[in-house]
């Protein structure tokens, strides 16, 4: 049998040039219209200042979900040594560094938006609530800024550490930096791992300080992986339809994305399900309280469409080999994904502001576009510079000549 010769690739176009200022100024120009609308919609609609801060914590989330897995799929490349992702992995190593935009994209909510949006900020909410009030050591305004400011400068050091290793390398061919983040990456991983789940817990599970779930860091997880796996092919096929590695990046490695994508769909549902099924057994006043109120009113809808739209359809899709080796039908259950992954979070947070009712709007979705014009931005400026692959990655043959099962 021939051995497959690997693509020469300093023949193929690899960096974004003069597109890069160009997706920059019209994704950041539609991001600040968004913004600016969706203030302006928000605050002259009847929630107010309410209504725009948990859209906003609801958008800003999505997109922080995206670069969190995006930096883990960063660290387990180098944790698990793996050869076939190096050719996407600084896609991923881009998308990771975006997290200082959504750290600064957080201030206006830890600044101004606690206590609309959580209740145990609010002035005088321990006096009237004996729970509240046992956890006030831990949910208190300056120690939970605190927290969320320390997760921020934890994600930001490691997509900062990798991103930039990897691009002196781009420069050096030194294989010693590949063997450096390697040996980084299990603490990496572990620091990931604690922090994410204890993001998730502030974030997200304590906008009701009556419900707990010890899953929902790794459901958190979970969603947050799948949605960056759904991403990640999509910047691939925008690039290739632009010129930009059309041969570095085969059918092959979308492949294997599609097998991550059709794996954790399996694995967010098998949390998902796990997390309710414990709290349905248990059936604790305290933590039934949180589903009746997200099966009631219209959101048991939302739900419906997440056990289908999130988990069957995308299932159902997914299992055929030529669904995934084929990126123009790859696309599809990947957007798929993105819109099921948004509607998630929604599920999640948007309960605790109208339990009465799905206050879904057109704040929402110029929030969605204003924050996500901001990422693609910050997306574009992160990539200016760089090349698109790792090009003296000591793996870089492997994943060129990579071949999936």
């Amino acid at each position: 049998m021939a051995m497959k010769v690997p693509l020469d690739i300093t023949k193929e176009e690899r960096r974004l040039g003069a597109l890069a200022p160009k997706i920059r100024m019209i994704a950041g120009i539609i991001g600040l219209l968004g913004l600016a609308g969706g203030i302006a919609v928000s605050f002259a609609g009847p929630e107010g200042g309410r209504g725009f801060f948990f859209s906003y914590l609801l958008n800003t989330t999505y997109f922080l979900t995206l670069s969190i897995g995006a930096l883990f799929f960063v660290i387990l490349h180098h944790l698990v040594r793996a050869g076939w992702s190096v050719v996407v992995r600084r896609i991923a190593e881009a998308m990771a560094g975006n997290l200082w935009i959504l750290g600064i994209a957080f201030l206006p909510l830890l600044l101004f938006g606690l206590e609309e949006v959580y209740v145990w900020a609010q002035p005088g909410a321990a006096e009237h609530d004996h729970l509240i009030q046992h956890k006030q050591a831990w949910l208190n305004q300056p120690f939970f800024i605190g927290r969320v400011v320390f997760y921020f400068v934890v994600w930001i050091l490691l997509s900062r550490y990798f991103l930039s290793l990897s691009t002196r390398q781009d420069a050096s061919g030194d294989p010693m930096l590949t063997v450096r983040m390697e040996r980084f990456s299990g603490f990496a991983m572990v620091a990931f791992a604690l922090s994410v789940s204890l993001a998730g817990f502030d974030l997200l599970m304590s906008l009701d300080p009556h419900w707990y779930s010890t899953m929902f860091g790794v459901y958190v997880f979970s969603g947050s992986t799948l949605g960056f796996l759904a991403f990640l092919p999509l910047v691939v096929m925008y690039l290739q339809s632009r010129g930009l590695l059309r041969n570095a990046i085969t059918r092959e490695h979308y492949h294997d994305i599609g097998k991550l994508v059709f794996a954790f769909t399996v694995f967010w549902a098998y949390i998902a399900y796990s997390q309710y099924m414990l709290i349905w057994y248990a059936n604790i006043p305290e933590e039934t309280i949180w589903l009746l109120r997200r099966q009631t009113n219209g959101w048991q809808r939302i739900g419906l469409v997440l056990l289908l739209g999130h988990f069957i359809v995308p299932f159902l899709v997914l299992l055929p080999r030529f669904m995934k080796r084929r990126k123009g039908l790859l696309a599809l259950p990947a957007v798929w994904i993105l819109i099921m992954h948004w509607f998630d979070l929604y599920w999640v947070i948007m309960p605790e502001m109208s339990a009465e009712g799905v206050p879904f709007g057109l704040r929402d979705v110029l929030l969605f576009v204003g924050i996500g014009g901001i990422y693609v931005a910050g997306l574009a400026h992160r990539l200016r510079d760089r090349a698109l692959v790792p090009e003296r990655d000591p793996r870089l043959t492997e994943s060129l000549i990579m071949e999936s099962v």
